[in-house]
């Protein structure tokens, strides 16, 4: 059973891992410097299929919360989020609402995905780790901004229909894998930026030795409730900041 949860916090309100989005308002003008292709070396305009919801989604469930960065917005506006859902699932796909994608797993809400990504400060030359592939739309969304993606899903069948997905989208720079996420993907590392998706009790030592110097990992940390917590790496040390309040799917494979 997917749900989503409310909690007023520093930043926004925050929902749950897994979602879609609301239907209403007026769809915002894509920039007039938006990118012809993206970092994924993708045209940008390759699929226009459901464009309107996009840019609903964006206006209203995104920037209305206070999601800012261009980047962040114009992939949300591009990537095609049913495409990684479910069709059982994929009417709902730009609701505001946690959606579940099979294997007990689910897909975060639009608000969320971009919170993360925002989060990451992410670049163009960033090569960045994502644990908890799911159904694919995270790392899709990454694509669009960064060099490269290393992606790893515990669950073989969701891997598999995520890398199926992401190659028929044509992305070329993400590196999907089957594996166990507390070990990270220590031949790729360092990366520039670690993304968690399934919330660990406490931040992987793993992961923080894969990050760079200058880094940032985002990772929700806790049980049943969980606080967005952001790791950054300095040459002095690792600072940790709690932002907000969170509910996702456990992260398994720690034994």
């Amino acid at each position: 059973m997917s749900w989503r949860f409310w909690r007023r916090a520093p930043l926004a309100a925050a929902i749950v891992a897994s979602a879609s989005a609301c239907d209403r308002g007026t769809p915002p003008v894509r920039p007039v410097d938006a990118p012809a292709t993206s970092a994924a070396g993708r045209p940008a305009d390759q699929t226009a299929e459901r464009e309107a919801e996009r840019l609903r989604m964006v206006e209203s469930q995104i920037q209305a919360r206070g999601i800012s960065h261009p980047g962040v917005l114009d992939a949300m506006r591009r990537v095609p989020r049913h495409r990684f859902m479910p069709e059982g699932q994929r009417a709902s796909a730009y609701d505001d609402t946690p959606l579940p994608i099979g294997e007990g797993q689910t897909i975060s809400q639009p608000y969320i995905v971009a919170y993360m990504t925002e989060a990451l400060d992410p670049k163009r030359t960033d090569k960045v780790l994502e644990i908890g592939t799911g159904s694919g739309y995270q790392a899709a969304v990454l694509a669009e901004l960064v060099g490269e993606v290393y992606t790893i899903e515990i669950v073989p069948p969701l891997g598999e229909r995520a890398a199926a997905a992401l190659t028929e989208l044509g992305y070329t720079n993400i590196h999907p894998r089957i594996g166990n996420g507390y070990l990270g993907w220590p031949e790729a590392a360092p990366f520039d930026k670690i993304i968690v998706t399934a919330a660990p009790d406490e931040v992987p030592q793993a992961l923080v030795d894969q990050l760079a110097v200058g880094g940032v990992m985002v990772v929700p940390v806790g049980r049943a409730y969980q606080t967005m917590t952001i790791i950054r790496k300095t040459a002095a040390g690792v600072v940790r900041t709690e932002t907000i309040a969170v509910r996702f799917v456990p992260m398994i494979g720690k034994d």
